[in-house]
């Protein structure tokens, strides 16, 4: 797929790597009415595409800066309908890319506040610039959590800790982030795209289906009893088992050499 542009977001799929860009070339990105259509489309046509790795970030020095506060101010007066609307484009756009069953890399290139947290933690791997800050924010102007916010970072930290972020709205520098599991890796600045494009190379290599065997079994796992689980189990690599991939994967062991994974 063709590099696409609207609104300041970028997409495009090379070499089965789907790529979004939050771009806003006049200041931060910000979550507008306008961007957030734009995300949503673009998270709709790289689903579309089928890539075998999906591959967020942003340009510039701040990944997303969270809500439009001017055009916040713009709907003063129907503040809940303008927020409305807004999560109703943007909730399923998120949850359609963070349950896409391929590895979703996130590579937060700068700072990070209120909504844009989410879409900064959906993926399977968060990678961090040195120079990235968090900032929950909502508490700051009233507000409490959006755009899955609270569910990623309870996710990764646990609620307590979730809990004390989101209330004290505190910015946290990307080597804290780090050490609350918040983010998986902190590479510098200059190194960033580099190293998720290395990520992103490495899993679009890697047996599609079993990917998603993998994230559709972890995701539910502290849901189900462990006979649901192993039932599951049994019933994903059964299949996986039938699959051109399985055999390229134990032909390749036995030769003692590189798998080559078509990903069916």
């Amino acid at each position: 797929m063709e590099e696409q542009t609207a609104d300041n977001v970028r997409w495009s799929v090379a070499r089965d790597i789907g790529r979004i860009v939050l771009d806003r070339s006049d200041g931060p990105h910000t979550i507008s009415l306008a961007s957030t259509a734009a995300l949503a489309r673009a998270v709709a046509e790289i689903a579309a595409a089928k890539p075998r790795v999906v591959l967020l970030t942003g340009s510039g020095t701040i990944f997303c800066a969270g809500g439009d506060i001017a055009e916040m101010r713009q709907h003063a007066g129907t503040l809940d309908v303008y927020i409305d609307e807004l999560v109703g484009i943007a909730h399923p756009a998120l949850l359609r890319l963070s349950e896409l069953p391929v590895p979703v890399v996130t590579a937060i290139n700068g700072s990070v506040g209120g909504g844009g947290i989410g879409w900064a933690l959906c993926g399977d791997f968060a990678l961090a610039a040195a120079s990235m800050k968090l900032r929950t924010g909502y508490a700051a102007i009233g507000l409490s959590p959006d755009m899955g916010a609270s569910h990623f970072i309870t996710r990764r930290i646990g609620s307590l800790r979730a809990r004390q972020l989101l209330m004290l709205s505190d910015p946290i520098d990307a080597r804290r982030c780090l050490d609350f599991g918040l983010v998986d890796e902190v590479v510098p600045d200059a190194e960033l795209g580099a190293r998720a494009q290395t990520l992103c190379e490495r899993l679009a290599r890697a047996p599609t289906a079993s990917m998603a065997g993998i994230k559709q079994l972890c995701e539910g796992a502290a849901r189900r009893n462990l006979h649901e689980q192993m039932a599951l189990e049994r019933s994903l690599i059964e299949a996986r088992a039938r699959s051109s991939d399985a055999s390229e994967g134990v032909q390749a062991f036995l030769e003692k050499r590189a798998p080559r994974f078509s990903g069916r």
